[in-house]
């Protein structure tokens, strides 16, 4: 059986413009919504999750790589979703988390994580050893040094597949993507005036150094499963700012792309960018959108709304406050956003809350917050929301509530926050 990801290869040597968009979110909600419009629109979902996230050790969920698969498998399953219909992905995986370590035992941590991920069934796996270990020298990594260690990584994720596949005949080979994008995952830490897009040369150099590493490494077939490249085609998202897609600055990059049809782009940190910007940059090759923060963005969104809604409806005494209980979960627990927010105590109170970097997602699944938004959920269940106040807070949903799309139900409106987002980039992809 082809890998999804190679149809849509084939279909785009074949000069269809075709992409997918890539939901990167550990969050129940936002998984709920991605399994949910697999039905709706025939068409597989592609779920990442990422290195720090999800781990041999846990992550920051709490989760190793067969924990994850089997939560997603579990959803799809109980809402009738095949498992044929879901691609899941392994970001970033690497010496991501482990760069306080010597490169022995940063790599061995990254060969058990890769190995982990796919004999967990994960089938896209994105290969990034671009960032420096405790002992790597001075100065940007090689990208010699980069391949090379990206070899080694694509050997023990072969081997987890094949362990797989002896147990699981059906089991997808998974395919891979190479290169990294700069700033680190989860978008820009500090203000920024301009931003590089990569260089024809650069790109060029990633996919020729791994090719000829990986003839000498003895996987020259290896290079047969990589379907996309990372680049930094001009888009990022700090706090307040965001980068959109120039068509025009990436016009030599993926002028480049044309000498390479096996491989398409890969563009990290497509968050919210509007649905033209993304739709171009489909059509310029980047056929792979990943999004993460702006999904749980839009959660947050509409929990933030359904929160005022409550304080208009709700006796006080009855309110679940969540604004107030998300905020005091990340108030008792800094680590997650302190290095990542600057500014004055008002500066750092905003962040909490709207920042584009979205470090709220961190919390919005503990237990107290979970708790307090099921409470939301119940209580305007119980002082049910008029139409007039709907329109107010949440005007898109308050359309598709009065054209009978969703029903007026608090946890269906705080789905439909996330489909906000999603929409823009089935828009993109030629999928609405």
């Amino acid at each position: 059986m082809k890998h999804p990801l190679q149809e849509m290869m084939e279909k785009r040597r074949n000069g269809e413009i075709c992409g997918i968009p890539s939901y990167c979110s550990a969050n129940e909600l936002v998984l709920e919504q991605a399994l949910r419009r697999v039905k709706e629109l025939n068409a597989p979902t592609l779920i990442e999750a990422t290195a720090n996230q999800v781990n041999q050790f846990g992550g920051y969920t709490g989760m190793v790589p067969q924990d994850f698969y089997n939560m997603v498998m579990a959803m799809a399953e109980k809402m009738g979703v095949a498992e044929n219909m879901i691609i899941l992905a392994g970001d970033h995986l690497g010496p991501l988390t482990w760069q306080n370590l010597p490169e022995k035992e940063a790599m061995d941590n990254s060969i058990e994580l890769v190995y982990q991920y796919t004999k967990a069934g994960f089938t896209k796996i994105h290969l990034d050893t671009s960032m420096k270990v405790a002992d790597d020298p001075e100065g940007l990594l090689s990208t010699e040094t980069i391949a090379r260690r990206g070899a080694i990584l694509y050997k023990a994720a072969i081997k987890g597949y094949e362990e797989l596949k002896a147990v699981k005949p059906e089991a997808i080979r998974p395919v891979f993507i190479i290169g990294s994008e700069v700033p680190i995952p989860g978008g820009a830490q500090e203000e920024e005036d301009s931003l590089a897009v990569t260089s024809p040369d650069a790109f060029k150099d990633t996919v020729a150094t791994y090719k000829r590493v990986f003839a000498e490494e003895g996987i020259a077939d290896g290079m047969n499963d990589v379907i996309a490249v990372v680049v930094q085609p001009g888009v990022e998202f700090g706090d307040e700012q965001v980068f959109l897609y120039d068509h025009d600055a990436a016009t030599d990059l993926c002028a480049a792309l044309k000498e390479f049809p096996e491989v398409c782009f890969e563009g990290h940190s497509s968050d919210y960018q509007s649905p033209e910007c993304l739709k171009n940059m489909v059509q310029d090759g980047i056929a792979i959108l990943k999004v993460g923060p702006a999904l749980t963005y839009g959660l947050r969104e509409a929990l933030f709304a359904l929160s005022l809604m409550e304080k208009e409806l709700v006796p006080e005494e009855k309110q679940a406050k969540f604004i107030e209980t998300l905020e005091a979960a990340m108030l008792a627990n800094p680590g997650n956003w302190q290095k990542h927010y600057h500014g004055d105590d008002k500066q750092l109170a905003l962040a909490r809350k709207y920042s584009f970097s979205d470090r709220a997602r961190y919390y919005i699944g503990q237990p107290e917050v979970v708790a307090s938004m099921n409470k939301l959920f119940d209580n305007l269940r119980e002082y049910r929301i008029p139409m007039n106040m709907l329109h107010q807070y949440m005007p898109i949903s308050y359309a598709k509530v009065r054209d009978g799309i969703i029903p007026l139900d608090p946890r269906e409106l705080a789905l439909d926050g996330v489909q906000i987002f999603m929409a823009d980039y089935e828009y993109a992809v030629g999928l609405i």
